[in-house]
């Protein structure tokens, strides 16, 4: 009798994974398996260094009619910057940084904030996920997608067959809105040449745009989400000499989904990441 290669703890965290899946309406195993191979000379990446925050994830947000959700954020990943693309993007990603912080375009809409979330993940990600602002945990950790909602996201990505150290996350604005506001237009638009930077440094084959705000900052459109979601759309840099296009796919934020659980949205998001993961894996990097 052949014993079992899984542990009590991967056999739970493997159920969980599949509950989640079922949930997300997955009906197919993802045909690639984005996996690198583990880094050699690992380096603290990341396009910022630790004290940051995510999405717009706070305590409405955990009103999902799930039960308690623990909130446990790991450690910023390494990445292996022996990599001379990958080392080039991160400095890059730090040099964008260093610009926001220097010029603080927050300053003339932000009325308090602990950490300015700036971005994370692999500085030559294939797929982008962009969101709108951090929330309240991000704001406590410097980190995007920490909360509820980044919970939620990370089980998405799981769902697509990657692992969060496999993207790059980000959001339009880096500092929390006061009381968690839905960022304005004018707010978007003076973080947005940093995002648009960021963007081009990490250069992904796909973007996806989470929640409105999100999309009609990329998109440059006042279109609703419904119209907007499941259509693949492209952005590109406002500088010519810049000579980026990406393709973007836009879908409801995570925290849309845990305030309107219903299987239609569940599936709708699957769909769309669906034909983010079909697009990756008909052009391998």
């Amino acid at each position: 009798m052949s014993q079992n290669p899984f542990s009590p703890d991967q056999i739970k965290i493997i159920r969980q994974n599949m509950r989640m899946s079922v949930l997300m309406g997955v009906d197919y195993v993802p045909a690639f398996m984005a996996r690198p191979e583990p880094p050699t000379q690992a380096s603290p990446v990341a396009s910022e260094p630790a004290p940051d925050r995510d999405e717009h994830t706070d305590e409405r947000e955990s009103e999902d009619g799930q039960g308690t959700m623990e909130i446990q954020v790991g450690e910023v990943p390494t990445y292996d910057l022996s990599d001379p693309r990958r080392a080039t993007a991160h400095r890059e990603l730090m040099a964008i940084r260093e610009r926001y912080e220097r010029d603080a375009p927050h300053k003339a809409f932000v009325t308090s904030f602990t950490n300015i979330v700036f971005g994370e993940g692999d500085p030559i990600a294939r797929l982008m996920f962009v969101g709108e602002a951090p929330g309240a945990d991000e704001d406590r950790t410097g980190r995007p997608f920490v909360g509820r909602a980044g919970q939620l996201l990370d089980k998405m990505i799981i769902a697509m067959g990657l692992r969060r150290e496999d993207v790059y996350i980000a959001n339009v604005l880096k500092t929390r809105p006061p009381n968690n506001a839905t960022p304005t237009k004018e707010e978007a638009a003076a973080c947005a040449p940093y995002l648009f930077d960021q963007i081009a440094a990490v250069n992904p084959q796909v973007i996806v745009t989470l929640g409105l705000p999100a999309s009609r900052l990329i998109l440059c459109t006042d279109e609703s989400m419904t119209s907007m979601r499941g259509t693949w759309r492209s952005w590109s840099h406002p500088d010519p000499a810049r000579a980026v296009t990406i393709a973007v796919m836009p879908t409801y934020h995570p925290a849309f989904l845990l305030r309107s659980y219903t299987p239609e949205n569940r599936k709708k998001v699957w769909s769309d990441l669906k034909m983010a993961m079909e697009r990756l894996n008909q052009n391998p990097r």
